[in-house]
């Protein structure tokens, strides 16, 4: 049996740890195969939050105990572990915030937050600390008051555009979005979700109602048609076509938005902008990340403001993902045979010779595979079914656990 390689696999090539010094490149991390996921597309910085006070309360999220596995993933490639801290604090929750942030303290190499209890919480305990995009710092004046605060890195508001940001990187190391979902409020201080649900965007619970489709009326209950019912709905943020720009802005720290996506999502937009950002990219090669990343969750893409104040283009005309591809869960491996690199997978659906799976886990990541042939029994076959075990050659280690997707064009 022969293993394949994805598109992405042969033509993105991974980085050495810990070799780009002029850009950090900085990855979503929602549980631990979007973690590992970073880490082995070379992600210079991982950038997660634990249960309580995080800004994504829908992604799996960490407790401090899982601080210290973090560490062991992260630590060997000199990728950096930044804690998110960035939703609204209350009176009650002081203590424990206090709690929290002490027993960080030594295990993560920066908190992202914007609340002053956040950040003399971090003075105290001499924890650097970045400023959140939740604060809108969008002139220079605000950033060199952070920066007198102690702060090491703001993430600026997203409503600025590159030249607004060069002013503003000559005061203080600035870091912004490079990729990924954009709020209908563009910073995200959006109240949508709490007005509706009682589910506040401000603490992490949003439910994007934003997302859906509206019909617009008045009192009388006249209708008005519109071009495109997504009103509220931003495209997501693609800076690749105009990375070059980005580079030359002063940004320090580019971001990836997407603690909510997967460990596919991660694993994609970290190889093609960490190629994009050690390397000037031939419009060939920007043409090609492009199909790439159309491939994975998206809602369109747009240059946010970075180049032009948006306009009605700039909004999504999908109610859901325009990905191109999907991902259907097929089974889990049941052993990892070491000698010979072959997955045994027990199915919960059906799998064929040339499919693209790919396999996700918690220590794994993502590996991707084409499947060139398949055992059952010991004999090779072409297809397997439902609750059968199979057998299959795998290009590189998978655990027992793992869950195996198969990769299809929509």
């Amino acid at each position: 049996m022969k293993s394949g390689m994805t598109q992405i696999q042969r033509k993105i090539k991974r980085k050495k740890p810990g070799v780009s010094a002029q850009y950090e490149l900085l990855a979503p991390a929602g549980d631990f195969s979007m973690l590992s996921a970073a880490v082995n597309a070379g992600a210079d910085a991982v950038y997660f939050g634990l249960k309580e006070f995080s800004m994504r309360q829908n992604a799996g999220n960490f407790t401090i105990e899982d601080l210290d596995e973090i560490e062991k993933i992260c630590k060997p490639r000199k990728v950096k572990r930044y804690l998110t801290l960035n939703t609204i604090i209350y009176n009650s929750e002081l203590k424990k915030i206090g709690e929290i942030i002490r027993k960080i303290k030594g295990k993560v190499d920066a908190v992202i937050c914007w609340d002053f209890s956040v950040i003399q919480l971090c003075k105290k305990y001499k924890i650097p600390f970045f400023i959140s995009t939740q604060a809108s710092v969008s002139n220079i004046e605000t950033a060199k008051f952070y920066k007198k605060l102690g702060a090491k890195r703001i993430i600026l508001a997203r409503e600025l555009n590159l030249k607004q940001i060069r002013e503003i990187s000559k005061i203080i190391d600035v870091e912004t979005f490079c990729h990924g979902a954009m709020c209908v409020a563009v910073s995200g201080r959006c109240f949508t979700s709490q007005f509706l649900f009682n589910k506040s965007a401000n603490r992490g619970e949003c439910l994007h109602p934003c997302r859906r489709t509206y019909t617009v009326k008045d009192d009388e209950g006249n209708e008005l048609k519109i071009d495109n019912s997504k009103i509220l709905s931003a495209k997501d943020l693609c800076t690749l076509p105009f990375i070059e720009k980005m580079k030359k802005a002063g940004i320090k720290a580019f971001k990836i938005e997407g603690r909510n996506r997967d460990a596919r999502y991660v694993d994609t937009v970290v190889r093609i902008y960490r190629k994009a950002l050690d390397k000037k990219l031939s419009k060939k090669e920007i043409e090609n990340g492009i199909k790439e990343l159309e491939k994975i969750y998206n809602k369109g893409y747009s240059s946010g403001f970075y180049l032009k104040m948006p306009t009605a283009d700039d909004f999504a005309r999908i109610e859901h993902s325009a990905s191109k591809e999907k991902k259907h869960f097929v089974g889990k491996v049941t052993h990892y045979f070491d000698k010979i690199n072959v997955a045994a997978i027990k199915l919960v659906s059906d799998l064929k010779v040339n499919d693209e799976i790919a396999i996700i886990g918690k220590t794994t990541g993502i590996v991707y595979s084409k499947i060139d042939s398949i055992e059952i029994n010991k004999k090779k076959s072409d297809k397997a079914i439902k609750e059968q075990e199979v057998g299959i050659k795998v290009p590189q280690l998978v655990r027992k656990n793992d869950e195996v997707y198969v990769i299809k064009k929509k």
